[in-house]
């Protein structure tokens, strides 16, 4: 009998649906997983949606277990929680870089296991959680440095939660949105709008996707001063001010992207298990800013896309009643 799930597919700009796919049976060191909980990556994911990603970054963007090709059709994402049911890890919650769908089928080695002390429904913070890790790693934060984090989204919040109690250190979110105020109280960090942040950084995490954000990063340094830049722009063009003060204080901008693992001495294993460590801090709760059932996927995506949802990470609940303690 041919086993079938349902999965989350973008067709065209602006349009999704629900797919009945194949299920293949577990073969020698693979698991059947039951998914929980997945989540949308709003950033990355959006402009997915919208068919954004450049035809020179095509192989670069794909997911680890993306089906179909950019733009379209395609299946996307990677933040998924589940239960394993068939394999020697029966019974067990795992995280997997795994798009929207019910129940699949992968490698033991794709799947990392959720501590006890995470609830299932805030695993699916791994992957982004893991990038944050990832600009730690590449930006090497001295004790008493001068911290800002330019950009509120998902991954922005991921690091300043991760920054948080890093000692002695001044860690402020910088944002537009005075709303992002209050998820930078719950993360315990500081706030600020653009233009009343504190300058004198040592370090500047950019976040924010956008050129007004990248110049407010780099107009926070100080001398020798660093910008890390997570930005994703897609296929925009964006200008960036290297005039005005960028060579006197000798300011450098370095790229962080999850792709490549931030030390040398860590793997991408070791890297994904920090990241499910550190979230049994339930501050991280703060970033899952609202929840829909998988089955309002075509309806949800649209809005996430244009901003009639505002959110950092939506979580997508697949209704089972009996979730792993």
């Amino acid at each position: 009998m041919t086993r079938t799930a349902s999965a989350f597919w973008l067709n065209e700009s602006g349009n999704g649906e629900v797919r009945q796919v194949t299920l293949p049976e577990p073969g020698p060191g693979e698991v059947e997983v039951r998914t929980l909980f997945s989540g949308v990556s709003r950033g990355t994911e959006t402009l997915v949606f919208r068919g954004g990603v450049p035809e020179n970054q095509y192989a670069v963007m794909r997911a680890p277990f993306q089906e179909g090709d950019f733009p379209w059709p395609v299946k996307y994402g990677y933040l998924n929680v589940g239960v394993v049911e068939h394999g020697h890890l029966r019974g067990r919650t795992v995280f997997c870089l795994y798009p929207h769908q019910t129940r699949y089928v992968v490698p033991e080695t794709s799947v990392t296991l959720v501590p006890d002390a995470v609830p299932a429904a805030r695993a699916v913070l791994a992957g982004t959680v893991e990038t944050a890790v990832n600009a730690v790693w590449d930006a090497r934060p001295l004790i008493g440095d001068r911290i800002a984090v330019v950009g509120g989204g998902m991954v922005g919040s991921s690091i300043a939660a991760v920054l948080a109690t890093f000692p002695g250190a001044r860690v402020e979110l910088v944002d537009a949105d005075p709303a992002r105020e209050a998820v930078a109280r719950k993360l315990g960090v500081g706030f600020a709008l653009p233009g009343n942040a504190l300058d004198g950084c040592d370090l500047v995490f950019h976040a924010s996707a956008t050129e007004p954000g990248l110049t407010t990063a780099l107009g926070l340094l100080a001398p020798e001063g660093r910008v890390i830049e997570l930005s994703w722009y897609g296929d925009r063009k964006i200008s960036v001010p290297l005039g005005e003060f960028f060579h006197s204080r000798r300011l450098t901008i370095r790229s962080s992207q999850v792709g490549t693992v931030g030390r040398p001495d860590r793997t991408y294993a070791e890297r994904m298990a920090v990241a499910l460590d550190l979230l049994a801090d339930d501050r991280f709760d703060a970033l899952i800013t609202g929840h829909s059932a998988f089955e309002e996927l075509p309806d949800v995506m649209p809005r996430l896309a244009d901003g009639g949802i505002p959110a950092l990470c939506h979580r997508i609940d697949y209704g089972q009643a009996h979730v792993p303690e």
